[in-house]
């Protein structure tokens, strides 16, 4: 007979929380959710997951709770503020930070649990809002490796590519440098694509040719089409990946690692934020572009 799946809490259900969650009840997992804004609570309790009033009862009912909220106080905030998932510790629960924070914040969260016989496992992932809903998200985790093993069944439901980093805190690490990639892969789609228009190229052909090529890249498919459309919806907001930024640049001063174009890149963002554009997209990036070069990527649309 088939293993009795594990009680899943979920703390955190916005734009990556909400599919995630939904995808582990689909699969099977009994869960009980809980938010900060109860609201979005509702299509988790609509399909059938159990709510509760605080990350403390989260922890009370679970066998594993997963945190997927925004910054690293956030995550202090659910797991070891006055009424968080600590205070709810029982033995064998396991605690699974989705979100992306600190690696010396991760750590420290870690020793407290571990204080309690509470193991915990670094987990965020890469893929955006669209990896969330497919289930293919790439999940880079840190942490005890047998608590790895043991929920390895719950991060196939949520990723694709699920790699073991390490000890506490390497899968946050990873997540940093992944971030560093994505952000000044970004820059380089923004000045390919200005320097193609500003030439007169057809823009829609110069990424045909380009996505096939040697500067084939997840953000020059992704992202290139819609800064072409302005369309700047967020699938990752420019705040996120600033609050991102901000972590990897306070990290690498803590490594005393200069990262010059991550500060750039950084600044560039920061110009986009100036113009009250930090809840759209990251490929709203090409507004900064735009301001410094004088001229508009496309024109628009009528």
């Amino acid at each position: 007979m088939a293993e009795r799946k594990k009680r899943i809490g979920f703390i955190g259900l916005g734009v990556m929380g909400r599919p995630m969650a939904l995808n582990l009840l689909k699969a099977g997992y009994p869960m009980v959710v809980w938010n900060r804004t109860r609201s979005k609570m509702k299509p988790l309790l609509e399909a059938g997951a159990e709510g509760a009033d605080s990350p403390r009862e989260v922890a009370e009912k679970s066998d594993v709770v997963i945190t997927m909220v925004t910054d690293s106080p956030d995550v202090e905030e659910v797991i070891l503020g006055p009424n968080g998932v600590i205070h709810g510790a029982h033995p064998g629960l396991i605690v699974i930070d989705m979100s992306t924070i600190s690696p010396t914040v991760t750590r420290r969260i870690a020793q407290k649990l571990a204080e309690k016989g509470v193991k915990m496992l670094d987990a965020p992932v890469s893929g955006g809002d669209i990896g969330a809903k497919k289930g293919t998200l790439s999940i880079m985790v840190g942490g005890p490796k047998e608590t790895f093993e043991e929920c390895l069944p719950i991060f196939k439901v949520l990723g694709k590519k699920i790699t073991y980093m390490g000890p506490s805190g390497m899968g946050q690490t990873t997540k940093l440098c992944n971030q560093v990639i994505c952000a000044l892969n970004i820059q380089a789609v923004c000045e390919g694509l200005m320097l193609g228009a500003a030439a007169g190229l057809d823009l829609k052909k110069l990424l045909e040719v380009v996505t096939a090529g040697a500067a084939g890249s997840w953000m020059l498919s992704n992202l290139g089409p819609k800064m072409i459309e302005r369309d700047f919806r967020p699938g990752f907001k420019i705040s996120h990946q600033q609050k991102d930024l901000r972590l990897v640049l306070s990290f690498a001063s803590e490594l005393k690692l200069p990262l010059p174009g991550t500060a750039l890149v950084q600044q560039m963002f920061r110009s986009v934020e100036a113009e009250g554009l930090g809840d759209k997209g990251t490929q709203a990036a090409i507004v900064a572009m735009e301001k410094i070069a004088g001229r508009r990527l496309t024109e628009e649309k009528q």
